[in-house]
């Protein structure tokens, strides 16, 4: 899905007449997450935002699975598996499976943790624990009442925060934002933006932690890709973020193509753009989430991955070893 430009703007014709939309949207949602859930018997940490699209979870996720490795736990990751075909519960094998078959972001995690996909999330939690989880990681989830989470870290884009603020369709909010707010136990900042100071202030007041954070770019794809000009691709939440982080790192885009996130590429636009690129004399180079779902042209583009540093890393590990504390001393 491409989101609508409206939904990052002003107020709008478009985002005025689908509020009754918005609204009814908002209430099934609002009343969804006082469902109860599934206790999984072993604490569950939620990576989400409060949004359609992307803001960085993913690199969050990756983040927080080596920081919990650092502290002698072992996370799994539980994920909806979104886009692909297979319902699960199960493991995903990067040997085995493909984006069509679990998702681009799970088998993009898969390279570096164990991850289970489930359909319903709370299938996926004794398949989880099967697998060795002393904690379960929650890639997304965070409005699903399927399984009962610990704690729940939000991710916001700085420089997007949550749009116009209206609920979908009439904005790119899951639920209104109040009840969001008032379940979120850390939101973390990524970027320098200032679109998120107004949620970052509330969730302050309310006397939890905002970590601010910003994607830093493998080093050795800067090398490589220093000198060189780029055409850049990029099927994600916000490809536009994508770009800007490359031309920060001091690579020259000289053309860009966005595409919806999780777009499913053709044999035909792959083709086209290795053709345009060689005409050009340019560089193909995409995200990690992207070349995951295209194997057979991987030797022709370049990855260009990035890892999420925290500003302060002590506060995060003070409140995730908190968090698993706290969970563990529940009855």
């Amino acid at each position: 899905m491409r989101e609508p430009a409206f939904w990052h703007g002003p107020a709008s014709l478009n985002s005025h007449l689908l509020k009754p939309l918005g609204a009814l949207y908002g209430a099934i949602a609002a009343q969804r997450l006082q469902r109860k859930g599934l206790h999984a018997g072993i604490p569950v940490l939620c990576v989400g935002n409060y949004h359609v699209g992307g803001a960085g979870k993913t690199p969050t996720v990756l983040a927080l699975a080596k920081l919990l490795g650092e502290l002698g736990e072992t996370p799994v990751v539980l994920s909806r598996g979104y886009g692909g075909a297979l319902r699960g519960p199960v493991r995903v094998d990067p040997a085995r499976h493909a984006a069509s078959d679990v998702g681009d972001e799970p088998l993009m995690l898969a390279g570096h943790l164990p991850i289970v996909v489930s359909r319903n999330r709370a299938d996926g939690v004794p398949l989880a624990r099967a697998r060795g989880a002393t904690v379960i990681l929650m890639d997304d989830g965070f409005q699903s009442p399927a399984v009962v989470k610990d704690a729940s870290l939000i991710v916001i884009d700085s420089g997007r925060g949550i749009g116009n603020g209206q609920v979908f369709p009439a904005g790119p909010l899951r639920a209104p934002l109040r009840p969001q707010l008032a379940r979120t136990d850390a939101l973390i900042v990524v970027g320098d933006g200032t679109a998120a100071a107004p949620v970052a202030a509330e969730i302050a007041a309310q006397g939890k932690p905002v970590l601010s954070a910003h994607l830093k770019p493998d080093a050795a794809a800067v090398a490589k890709l220093r000198g060189q000009r780029v055409l850049a691709f990029a099927g994600i939440g916000d490809p536009g973020r994508f770009f800007n982080t490359l031309r920060a790192a001091g690579i020259e885009v000289v053309e860009q193509r966005a595409f919806a996130d999780h777009h499913p590429y053709s044999q035909g636009e792959i083709e086209g753009l290795i053709v345009e690129a060689k005409r050009d004399g340019l560089t193909l180079v995409t995200t990690e989430k992207d070349l995951v779902r295209l194997r057979d042209r991987a030797q022709q583009i370049v990855l260009f991955a990035v890892t999420l540093e925290f500003d302060d890393p002590a506060l995060l590990r003070k409140f995730v070893a908190e968090q698993l504390f706290k969970a563990r001393e529940r009855p």
